[in-house]
């Protein structure tokens, strides 16, 4: 039995480690969700008292821990772009979005149900639980802290950050199409179960979201910056955890008012962003996030590495195992590839954003609240394996290439920006604006 000075001592020792570990590994072909994810397999193999994990008897813990990690990091990554919201500028999102991801659902959905042999729902279920890019193990690809200028985020960067703070409250209407599709009679789709699902679960869900995001978005913004009242004015006292406040209090109205909270987050951050851009302020409430996304992220990663030596993957089958390879290495990539065609990245640019499409905690959560509804006839343990071994593939394929990667555009960027500069010393805007 695991004692609690143990838990402490791993709680203390996982802290301080994410505190030092991304300055250590911060120009190596790591991540730390890669390493935080070693990690927990080591300590597992150690004799040492560690606790027992089991997402199917533990499912409700597993999606609230999941869920509070998700939000946080949907709030700092919208509070991190610096992009004014467009139809043009924001071309790369929508692309994602309206092609790569309803594409991926489609493409896994066909292999779980012809290489799995699993029923429509059950396949439909893990299509729509691996489709989006995770928001939380993004970091290496997502842009850095917000800055004064509007145009000194890469292509590549802010079509991951942005296509993460969006399609994870957007792959919701299909997990819920999945649930309503286990519950049906037979697993038999009528008019009427497809209308509830356009009007309800897409449209009315949808709406909430967005329009309770940007009135508490601009509530907020409000609060923070020009309120009358000197004393209400929150970005003059400068304290970083109201970024919580506004996440969870986007995140709870919503759901009360049967929304998609997930959208509402991200979008609320959006809005406080563009209530005063240039404010520093918006570093204080990111950078405090982020310290709470990094603290969770490490503790999510450390337990999925103990399960995962625990046995967790005992019920992967390779066929389970390919369908996690084919959408990582075929499905993302080529449909990511298709959506990026006549949008302002290069070829380069266009390549790394379909390859970097990142599984992770969101696909966790997305898991354990759907198997909290009956119905599905495919073992909720072989579900399991098959979702942590696509995000541990993942986290190793990704988190050992992010690095290298990005660093290799950044470098051409700025030998192209010093080629075109007469002076060689090319600002950041001109550096993001070159396309490769």
């Amino acid at each position: 039995m695991t004692s609690p000075e143990f838990l402490f001592t791993l709680l203390g020792a996982g802290a301080l480690g994410a505190a030092v570990l991304p300055r250590l590994v911060a120009r190596m072909p790591l991540s730390l969700p890669l390493v935080f994810l070693v990690c927990g397999v080591g300590l597992e193999l150690l004799p040492l008292p560690m606790p027992e994990l089991d997402p199917v008897s533990d499912r409700v813990w597993v999606e609230h821990i999941t869920e509070i990690c998700v939000v946080v990091s949907l709030m700092g990554a919208g509070l991190a772009l610096n992009r004014p919201f467009g139809r043009r500028s924001w071309r790369a999102t929508w692309r994602q979005l309206g092609v790569t991801m309803p594409l991926t659902i489609a493409a896994v959905g066909f292999l779980a149900w012809g290489v799995l042999g699993w029923a429509p729902a059950a396949a439909l279920l893990l299509a729509a639980v691996l489709a989006p890019t995770d928001p939380v193990l993004a970091s290496e690809v997502r842009v850095g802290a917000p800055t004064d200028s509007e145009h000194d985020e890469d292509e590549v960067r802010f079509a991951l950050t942005s296509e993460a703070g969006l399609n994870d409250g957007l792959a919701f209407p299909f997990v819920m199409a999945a649930v309503a599709l286990a519950a049906a009679a037979g697993g038999r789709v009528t008019g009427g179960g497809i209308a509830h699902w356009v009007l309800v679960d897409v449209l009315y869900k949808c709406a909430v979201g967005v329009f309770a995001g940007l009135a508490i978005g601009a509530l907020l913004g409000w609060l923070f910056f020009r309120a009358g009242w000197r004393a209400m004015r929150l970005s003059e006292q400068r304290e970083g955890f109201v970024a919580i406040g506004a996440t969870f209090l986007a995140y709870g109205v919503t759901e009360l008012l049967h929304g998609y909270g997930f959208l509402a987050v991200f979008v609320t951050a959006c809005r406080i962003r563009a209530a005063e851009r240039a404010h520093g302020f918006h570093t204080v409430l990111h950078d405090f996030v982020e310290q709470v996304e990094r603290l969770l992220t490490a503790a999510l990663l450390f337990l999925l590495g103990a399960f995962v030596a625990q046995g967790g993957l005992g019920p992967l089958t390779w066929q389970g195992a390919l369908v996690g390879v084919l959408l990582l290495l075929v499905v993302r990539p080529l449909t990511g590839w298709v959506a990026q065609l006549g949008t302002p990245a290069g070829p380069r640019e266009r390549l790394v954003i379909a390859f970097f499409g990142i599984r992770g905690i969101g696909s966790l959560f997305y898991l354990a609240y759907a198997l909290g509804s009956p119905g599905f006839d495919v073992p909720a343990g072989q579900m399991w394996a098959v979702v942590t071994f696509t995000v541990l593939a993942s986290v190793v394929l990704h988190g050992v290439s992010a690095t290298p990667v990005i660093s290799r555009l950044d470098r051409l960027r700025l030998h192209r920006a010093r080629s075109g500069d007469a002076g060689g010393n090319p600002d950041e805007d001109t550096v993001a604006g070159e396309r490769l």
